[in-house]
Formats: C-alpha cells, structure tokens, sequence
C-alpha cells in the first residue's frame, strides 16, 4: 500500500509543479478526458455535511465539475431521508446518503434512485465505530468476549434498521447470536457516556469522541473495533430523472469525484487544497481532519456489490424489510458510470 500511495502522490506532486508553473490551479489545469458540456449544466446535489461525501467537495472546491461543464449547486439536508425524497421527486438530480433499512424496502416498492458511486469506505483498520462494554463488567468477568453480550442491553443510535443495528448485528454474528439475541436499545450518541456511566445500558456502540470519552472516564472498555472494514454505508445516488434522462451529466459529475479522489491519495489527502474543500463543506475542523482516521476514497470508485449485498441481507434478517427474498441489486445499482470513468482515467494501480 506504501508503494501505491508514493506513486500517485508523486505523479500528482509532479503535475501540480507542472501546473503551478503556469499559474493555473491544479485541478483546472489537466485537460478533460471527456469534453465539457457545452452550453454547461446544472447538476443540484443533496448532501448531509460529513467527510464520508468529502469526494464531492474536493471535485466542487477544486474546479473539477467546472471543468466538465457542470454547475453543481451543493445542497446540504439534516438526513439521508430529507435528501431522498427531494431525489424521488426530482427536485435534485444526485444525493450523498446513509443506506439505511427503509431504502431497501422502497427499492423494493420501485423507488427510482440509484447508487451511481460510493462515498468513503470505512477504514480497514482503527476505524471510528467501536463496541464499549461496561469496565465493572469486564472486571468482574461477566463479559470476557462477544459471546458473553447475549442477553445484555445494547445501545446504538437510531434504533431498529439504523447502520448502528447492522454494526451491533455484525458483531454478534462472530459469536453466532443475532438482535434477538440482546436488548437493542436506541440511545443517541451523546446520551452514551451519561448511559454507562449509570449503568443503564451494558455496552454500546458509538464512534469518536464520545468513545474516547467513555475509554478515558475509565467506565468503559473496548470489546471490539473494525467490525467491517472496509463497508460502505453512505452512497452518492441519482434519481432516476437524472440518470436516464442527462446520462452525459452523470457521467462526468462521477468523472469529476473519480478524479477527485485520486487527488485524495496518502499523504495527499491532508494537502491544503483538499483540506480548505473539506471545511468549506462539512462543519469540522483542521484537528478533527488531521486526527481523525480517514476512510478510503476509492480511487477507481468501484461499487461494493458484495457490501452492500450484505447490508440488505443483515436489515432482511433482522425482519427490517417488507420482504424476505434477496433483493435485485438492479434495482439498486447503476455501475456504468463509474465503469466510464474508470475506462476514461485508466484504471488506478492496486492496494
């Protein structure tokens, strides 16, 4: 991984100087691989302000969409659900959203939005969400492994179909136990120290800061972490409007991300261009991007079938869907213009 992340931080390294030399900003300067749209098009994107879509704010910030003749309005939403009904009316043309349970009923049901490219997979390892078990219950060996959590009180946040169940699912399944084999209960992040703290709960699942807050008290302890490395649980989708209909549009709004995390590779990712995109689009700060564990910015953008297969099985199971055979990734899933971009840009070297 090492060696990939020296070359492209070198070829990018070169480009810039070759760039700058100009007096053209980087990311304008390269030609396009595929011509602008000429007269432009307005592209309006739905997004809830967090790193995982940082794809996008890097392409905005940096004159990428610009330079395939696109006006991308960025519009930011309190929730993927906000973010998806604005697309199925078609009042925005793409979204960065959480895949949650209720969408794969709607999938199911005929709702016409597709995954066109993959937010920032979680990190392989030293990821943010971690399983905290109550210290006087590791002290007095009630819980010694995963297996021991059957039976006890479970927090995450958002309740029954969240990505917090499937996270809690996923980490019972190494102990062969499911929900039904604990007591899920729906406990909001910040509510999570106070909630070990008195006991009321026996473990949760949480990430940053308010696992490390818990770890420092000294009330709680890490059971598990990196419980799916490398999962996408956050999407850029289009609506079906947008991507049947400006298919030219979509193809170089993914052209522009995809080119956008190759800007976003090893130590590149904390370069001062893609640093200013980051705060301009997500309420954060430089210590909280530099501290914080990056997830990985696919640089071919490929689209996790089997993840996500995995996500709709674990929310079925769980009795979250109005369904109960495996649905059609179809009607999920429009590849082809990551597949384009891929096609365009060459493909990147391998981890």
């Amino acid at each position: 991984m090492t060696g990939y992340f020296t070359r492209w931080r070198s070829f990018w390294a070169a480009a810039s100087l070759i760039c700058l030399a100009g007096g053209i900003a980087p990311a304008v300067a390269q030609a396009p691989v595929l011509a602008p749209l000429n007269p432009p098009q307005t592209v309006k994107v739905a997004y809830v302000p967090i790193m995982k879509f940082a794809t996008a704010y890097v392409a905005q910030s940096r004159g990428l969409f610009q330079k395939y003749g696109l006006d991308v309005k960025m519009e930011t939403v309190k929730s993927g659900t906000e973010a998806i009904a604005f697309l199925d009316k078609g009042t925005v043309d793409a979204g960065g959203i959480s895949i949650v349970a209720s969408l794969w009923t709607a999938w199911n049901r005929g709702l016409d939005i597709r995954v066109i490219a993959p937010g920032a997979l979680d990190p392989m390892k030293d990821g943010p969400t971690k399983l905290i078990v109550r210290k006087d219950l590791i002290d007095s060996g009630a819980v010694k492994t995963i297996a021991d959590l059957k039976g006890k009180r479970i927090a995450a946040a958002g309740g029954p179909g969240s990505g917090g169940e499937y996270f809690v699912s996923k980490a019972l399944e190494q102990a062969k136990l499911t929900i039904r084999d604990v007591q899920l209960l729906n406990v909001g992040n910040a509510d999570m120290p106070a909630a070990i703290e008195a006991k009321s709960v026996d473990a949760v699942l949480l990430s940053s800061p308010y696992s490390d807050q818990i770890v420092k008290a000294g009330t709680g302890v890490l059971l598990v972490q990196d419980i799916t490395p490398g999962l996408m649980t956050v999407a850029f989708v289009g609506s079906g409007k947008f991507v049947k209909e400006r298919p030219e549009a979509a193809e170089r709004f993914v052209l522009a991300m995809t080119e956008a995390a190759r800007l976003m590779q090893g130590a590149d990712y904390l370069s001062q261009a893609n640093v200013d995109a980051y705060l301009k689009h997500n309420p954060t700060t430089v210590e909280a991007i530099r501290s914080g564990s990056p997830g990985i910015y696919d640089p071919n953008m490929a689209i996790p079938f089997d993840g996500l297969a995995d996500l709709e099985r674990v929310h079925r199971e769980n009795g979250r869907t109005e369904y109960d055979k495996p649905l059609d990734l179809a009607k999920v899933i429009d590849a082809r213009f990551v597949n384009k971009a891929v096609e365009l840009l060459g493909k990147a070297p391998a981890n």
